[in-house]
């Protein structure tokens, strides 16, 4: 299932797997994604692509300065027939929601979604409404273009178990994008290869892989180191930790074991915590990032040897 999946989103993602691999790592951990890069490298293709090879409901939300929490959560309007208000959902209520280019909407709106992608519900006018799993919100914004941006605060940035970059295509991938043009080959054209029943079932196995005590402590440990760090003002929270450690899960699960190597920590770890720190200014003027300050925090920070068995 894993590789007909990924199979599936190369057709419109050319040589990309790797990334394609840590979206459906946060698929089967129950998180969500931020796709941060430049404009034309493909970030809502790729979120199309995953919804698509999904068998589940899908909405996108393409957010603009001017939209309302209401235009995602939905409205109360008076029935008068009814002579009491009826709830229409907005469009939050989907398995797959895209929300693109999300750091455009003001704070505000973008703080409608803070309840759903935490606790997978939404609470209008005093009821709460559960939301159907799976649910994931696969969000893009672009870096480079300020001009009418909203900066996602750090609580929003906290919801989102993986922030990636797609990045240029290699030279020998890129020259496919045009065989791919000819063939008309589009992310709506692309077939479901899983349904939200084995996603749901992945999930359950994937929280029944075991994770020995001294990978949970090396976890732990670059949580602590992040809290530490001088360079740091915001070090990573709890649930920051809990994010790398279902995020490990799902890998060694997509990578066939039944078992947490550190390796899986490493490939995540930047992934998962270099959107959760907040670093001194002086140390961002030098052209430090999040992900060059937890590459520096993993490289001092031993990892288990584990034994063979």
């Amino acid at each position: 299932m894993i590789n007909k999946f990924l199979s599936n989103i190369d057709q419109v993602i050319i040589g990309k797997q790797a990334v394609v691999s840590k979206v459906l790592i946060a698929l089967l951990a129950e998180g969500h994604v931020l796709i941060e890069d430049v404009p034309g490298v493909g970030k809502t293709t790729l979120a199309k692509a995953v919804a698509k090879s999904i068998d589940c409901s899908f909405s996108r939300i393409q957010f603009t300065p001017d939209l309302l929490p209401s235009d995602i959560l939905g409205v109360s309007v008076y029935n008068q027939k009814a002579l009491d208000f009826v709830y229409k959902k907005g469009p939050i209520y989907a398995h797959v929601v895209l929300a693109d280019e999300i750091n455009r909407a003001s704070p505000k709106t973008q703080s409608s979604l803070l309840e759903a992608m935490e606790e997978r519900q939404v609470t209008m006018d005093g009821n709460t409404y559960k939301l159907e799993e799976p649910f994931i919100v696969m969000a893009t914004q672009n870096p480079i273009e300020y001009e009418g941006t909203f900066p996602l605060p750090e609580a929003q940035l906290d919801r989102f178990m993986i922030k990636i970059q797609i990045g240029y295509p290699e030279e020998l991938h890129e020259l496919r994008i045009f065989d791919k043009i000819d063939q008309q080959i589009k992310a709506e054209d692309l077939m479901p290869v899983l349904t939200a029943e084995e996603i749901r079932n992945m999930r359950s196995e994937v929280s029944k892989i075991h994770m020995a005590e001294e990978i949970e402590s090396y976890i732990f440990s670059i949580i602590r180191a992040t809290r530490q760090n001088d360079d740091i003002i915001l070090g990573c929270s709890p649930r920051a930790a809990i994010a790398l450690y279902k995020a490990s899960k799902a890998r060694a699960y997509t990578e066939n074991r039944d078992f947490v190597i550190p390796e899986d920590v490493q490939i995540l770890a930047a992934d998962v915590l270099s959107h959760r720190i907040v670093l001194k200014p002086e140390v961002k003027y030098k052209g430090e990032t999040g992900r060059s300050m937890i590459d520096k925090i993993m490289n001092v920070t031993k990892a288990p040897r584990m034994k063979q068995k």
